[in-house]
């Protein structure tokens, strides 16, 4: 049986305590409990046209199949709750205006949590988690990164690279090529760290980046 979803907001929470209680959550993460989520999404027309463009422009890309396949796969494992939480709590940008030129990105309250970038007409992707799921001993200083296992969930060795953003407990991962994005996604520890890393950020209030949300690329997202 699906867990209970609360459905009055309680006085004093914030982020997906609005929705969910931490034991909710945890079960979640660990693969546990399948959420239900709601049926209907709420949306801004405005904000649907705005990006409109960009996303036809997106889908002019070589990358565009694979690219719309990966964010189906992202939406549906990596998200609580996406309907309830969309652009609220997490949002996708098309095409972002920013000096790295992504595809797409998705945020949550002021994290960069996945970005996929072109990589000739294949795809690369950027994807931040905790730093404590990679160490070795399981702490959060640099070091001591488990290459092994991360060398294990992609389809070559050399398809995965790291590098350590600022912030601490932030680890940051890079995937190249579809295929080993696809199996990355689907390996079930990177999945619970992904999961852990987007719950503690959409937990930290209202996203930011509401105004760069794009319907389009949601919809893809949130498909049945």
């Amino acid at each position: 049986m699906a867990p209970r979803m609360s459905t009055t907001p309680r006085r004093n929470t914030t982020g997906l305590r609005l929705f969910l209680d931490l034991e909710q959550q945890r079960d979640w993460i660990d693969g546990e409990a399948e959420l239900v989520d709601a049926e209907e999404r709420s949306e801004s027309l405005e904000q649907r046209f705005k990006y409109v463009a960009r996303f036809q422009k997106l889908l002019r890309r070589p990358q565009a199949q694979d690219l719309l396949e990966i964010l189906r796969l992202y939406g549906q494992s990596c998200l609580p709750i996406p309907r309830r939480t969309e652009r609220h709590y997490w949002s996708v940008s098309c095409l972002p205006s920013t000096s790295d030129k992504p595809l797409i990105r998705i945020n949550a309250s002021w994290m960069e949590l996945f970005t996929l970038y072109a990589d000739g007409e294949d795809l690369r992707a950027r994807c931040l988690v905790h730093l404590s799921h990679f160490a070795t001993d399981q702490s959060p200083p640099q070091g001591g990164v488990d290459e092994a296992f991360l060398e294990q969930c992609v389809t070559t060795p050399e398809d995965v690279s790291y590098f350590y953003p600022r912030g601490d407990d932030i680890f940051g991962i890079n995937v190249r090529g579809a295929a080993s994005i696809r199996k990355f996604l689907a390996e079930r520890r990177i999945l619970r760290a992904i999961r852990t890393f987007n719950v503690t950020h959409m937990n930290r209030g209202r996203n930011a980046y509401q105004a760069s949300h794009c319907y389009s690329l949601a919809d893809e997202m949130l498909a049945d």
